[in-house]
């Protein structure tokens, strides 16, 4: 293994509470030329962190008394440790983890198991990201100095002052879309992986009723052709015979029966077409755009979002009505552009129902519209999702695009839905997405889509 050496020793603090796992990063990183402070718990961790000034923590999630995140939120409340650089090491592999993880503070995330290689590499980057750091508002403060005393050189001072903030926000904007992308494909490759899992799982069990519901009515009408040939032959039934065709009803039987095996078939068609919807919205994105129906995917979207159309003990029923155009079939990454019709819809019902919290249930009327339309050129399609919700001011629509923001309750939303919406179509489709909404008149979102990629 090649060590990682630097020109002075940099302290790292690791807090974990599983003994092996502190005793495994101790060694390796003394062993790696880092002086390494250990501590069982996230208590002792902050203690410890109080003495020292270290130039990194590794920190562990899921701890008793306090875990990691909230260990996090400490250090970056605390203007005299904010500056320093955590980074997660858990076994928590989720998404959702993760993003927890990078919103309270964290600038890195490690999966156990881990490799011992991708550790040194993860913790070299970062030290010399913060050294960098350091360098740079050192630097920065000289600079300001030379201002002062140089003002000959006020001018050139500032060019490069300007280049080095563009060039900082260029990566810090760099690093949001990573981040972004990130999220987004860990999530669609979760979603996908589960809506895919549950498909198949509906397929086995309706492919077997479908194909036995036409045997089993077969079987029915052969029963009654029997029972009818008994009856032609000897129409002098056995009175108990009579007395139970008369209990049971034989007649209605007959009539009923095979009705109630055709609502059956209804019933398993209906299962299909649920089962097709999955896998329409699921359907996995490959390396180039593919030809798609738009309207395919809006509908399965739809579909999976039916149990919070439906009518609630608080308010009627939402009101989907789709206004289709005609439109050719698109270049496109299919399962993003569902997430699109996913969040963009799903935050149509939000608005809905926050705006029923102050009606009573016979003033409300929900309603969502699906317009889909071509451009005046022919060279895009236009897809419109409006809402007749409680609407937002100029200044939350000029806000809902940026990273992280949200309008929704702690712990309801995570600010990265409508960001990820713009990425999807912005960048990856070279489209554009437009909103339009007052208070009181309700939200359009207008999407427009390049027909040829």
């Amino acid at each position: 293994m090649n060590q990682i050496t630097s020109d002075f020793q940099d302290e790292i603090i690791v807090i974990d509470d599983t003994p092996a796992n502190l005793h495994l990063l101790a060694n390796l990183l003394g062993n790696n030329g880092y002086q390494v402070r250990p501590f069982p718990s996230a208590k002792l961790g902050l203690a410890g962190i109080k003495h020292s000034s270290p130039a990194l923590i590794l920190l562990d999630i899921q701890m008793p008394q306090m875990d990691g995140y909230e260990v996090c939120k400490h250090l970056k409340a605390n203007e005299l440790t904010c500056d320093i650089p955590v980074i997660f090491i858990s076994a928590l592999d989720e998404a959702m983890d993760k993003l927890k993880a990078f919103t309270v503070g964290g600038v890195d995330y490690i999966t156990k198991p881990f490799q011992t290689e991708e550790v040194l590499a993860r913790i070299s980057t970062h030290l010399e990201l913060n050294r960098l750091q350091k360098i740079l508002k050192q630097e920065n403060h000289l600079q300001a100095q030379k201002l002062a005393e140089q003002n000959s050189q006020l001018q050139q001072m500032n060019q490069a002052l300007d280049k080095a903030n563009k060039e900082l926000n260029e990566k810090y904007e760099q690093l949001q879309q990573t981040q972004l992308k990130l999220i987004q494909g860990e999530k669609m490759s979760a979603l996908g992986n589960l809506i895919t899992g549950i498909a198949h799982e509906i397929n086995n069990p309706v492919g077997f009723l479908n194909g036995n519901i036409q045997p089993a009515l077969d079987y029915v009408n052969d029963l009654f052709g029997l029972l009818d040939l008994v009856q032609e032959k000897y129409p002098q039934l056995h009175p108990e015979i009579q007395a139970e065709i008369e209990t049971i009803d034989l007649d209605y039987i007959r009539e009923d029966l095979p009705k109630l095996v055709r609502s059956m078939r209804e019933g398993v068609k209906r299962i299909v077409d649920i089962s097709t919807s999955l896998r329409t919205f699921s359907r996995a994105d490959t390396n180039h755009p593919v030809t798609c129906n738009i309207h395919d995917g809006i509908d399965s979207t739809i579909m999976i979002l039916k149990h919070r159309l439906k009518a609630s003990e608080s308010r009627p029923e939402i009101t989907v009505i789709k206004d289709y155009g005609e439109l050719p079939k698109i270049q496109c990454y299919a399962g993003q552009l569902n997430q699109v019709f996913m969040n963009l819809l799903s935050n149509a019902i939000d608005a809905l129902e926050d705006s029923n919290q102050r009606l009573k249930y016979g003033e409300i009327t929900n309603q969502i519209t699906v317009k889909t339309e071509l451009s005046d050129d022919h060279k895009q399609v236009i897809i419109r999702i409006k809402d007749n919700g409680i609407g937002m001011s100029a200044e939350l629509q000029s806000k809902i695009f940026d990273h992280l923001f949200t309008t929704k309750g702690v712990g309801k939303g995570t600010g990265l839905g409508l960001a990820i919406v713009r990425q999807i179509v912005v960048e990856k489709h070279h489209g554009n997405i437009t909103v339009n909404s007052a208070p009181g008149i309700g939200t359009e979102f207008a999407l427009s889509l390049p027909i040829a990629s």
